[in-house]
């Protein structure tokens, strides 16, 4: 069975998270990953990735999804070499990473094309149907 999968790129403006998100679940949907709970979790960890990329990142941001076996994994790919991490809360931020290991199996980075992908595999999806397979 081969790979679903699908890239866009994000413009880098306060909008972008919103048009992520709602691209991705679109996409996600077409694809037949229909639970809304699922799908509400998918798109939070795209909103934290594309902000992210967007307010630290610098250079173009790129968004890939890739679904196969039921499993989905994001990858949000920007210009910085500065690798995430975890940091205590406050009032302009740092939940994001938090709210990532709490909705994903597991979130890794990679070196791409002179900065960084943050990518991120999903908790699995419950009631796949067959569109996904």
């Amino acid at each position: 069975m081969s790979a679903l999968t699908a890239h866009l790129d994000v413009p880098l403006h306060h909008g972008a998270p919103g048009a992520a998100r709602r691209a991705v679940v679109a996409v996600l949907g077409g694809w037949g990953f229909r639970d809304p709970d699922w799908l509400d979790a998918a798109a939070v960890v795209v909103s934290e990735l594309v902000t992210n990329a967007v307010r630290h990142g610098g250079g173009c941001v790129a968004l890939h999804l890739e679904a196969h076996d039921h499993r989905v994994v994001v990858a949000v790919a920007d210009g910085s070499t500065v690798v995430p991490r975890r940091r205590d809360p406050d009032d302009v931020g740092g939940r994001g990473i938090a709210l990532i290991e709490a909705l994903a199996e597991t979130w890794t980075v990679h070196n791409h094309e002179g900065g960084k992908q943050v990518r991120v595999a999903l908790l699995p999806c419950p009631g796949i149907e067959s569109g996904a397979e």
